[in-house]
């Protein structure tokens, strides 16, 4: 089952430590994007983020960054927040502790960053008190699922808007399998946010 929006239950049953949203008493939300970077893909987001003049936080995948630093060092020098989605995007349900850790550590190596997201919002408690003694641990409180191909890119786009509100996280993907969804969506959607007064800020300041 998929939660757009996580359900305050969902979120009491996860471990404590983890930022589902931000406080903040100011109508700004912070736009995310993970398992980049990527040849064009990552540089279609950049495009577009450039041309309403929005940063975002991009948490990368280890393995993509060393396959291709120059996408990397463009998302840096556009400014933007980066974070770390493990190396090779991993499961924390299938993967053994001290291989999670080491996952984590080798992306670090390569992103530098003391936020981390991770990959399909899978953790537990042994983790969570692990990893957040060096990271802040950024979940969502919007899914766009622009990874979803069983959703048109309408729904992704009403996804993201009606799951809006101040401090809201939005999860975006720059990868292939959200590009046709996400290209059609992140405009659109930056748009309204605008129009409806928000701010986009970044996550780690």
């Amino acid at each position: 089952m998929t939660f757009y929006s996580p359900p305050f239950w969902l979120k009491a049953i996860y471990p404590r430590g983890l930022t589902w949203s931000v406080q903040t008493m100011q109508r700004e939300i912070f736009l995310t994007f993970d398992d980049g970077p990527i040849p064009v893909v990552t540089p279609l987001v950049l495009g577009v983020l450039k041309k309403y003049g929005v940063k975002a936080t991009f948490f990368c995948v280890g393995e993509n960054v060393q396959k291709y630093p120059e996408v990397f060092e463009q998302v840096k020098q556009d400014g933007h927040t980066i974070g770390n989605h493990t190396f090779h995007h991993v499961k924390a349900w299938k993967t053994d502790f001290g291989a999670y850790l080491s996952e984590v550590e080798q992306c670090n190596q390569l992103v530098k960053s003391k936020l981390f997201r991770p990959p399909h919002g899978q953790i537990n408690r042994k983790l969570t008190h692990e990893i957040g003694k060096d990271y802040k641990i950024i979940m969502w409180s919007v899914l766009t699922a622009d990874y979803d191909k069983n959703l048109s890119k309408e729904q992704c786009l009403t996804l993201a808007v009606k799951n809006t509100k101040p401090g809201a996280i939005i999860v975006f993907h720059d990868s292939i399998k959200a590009w046709e969804r996400m290209e059609h969506a992140l405009p659109l959607y930056i748009e309204f946010c605008l129009k409806e007064g928000y701010s986009f800020e970044v996550l780690g300041k």
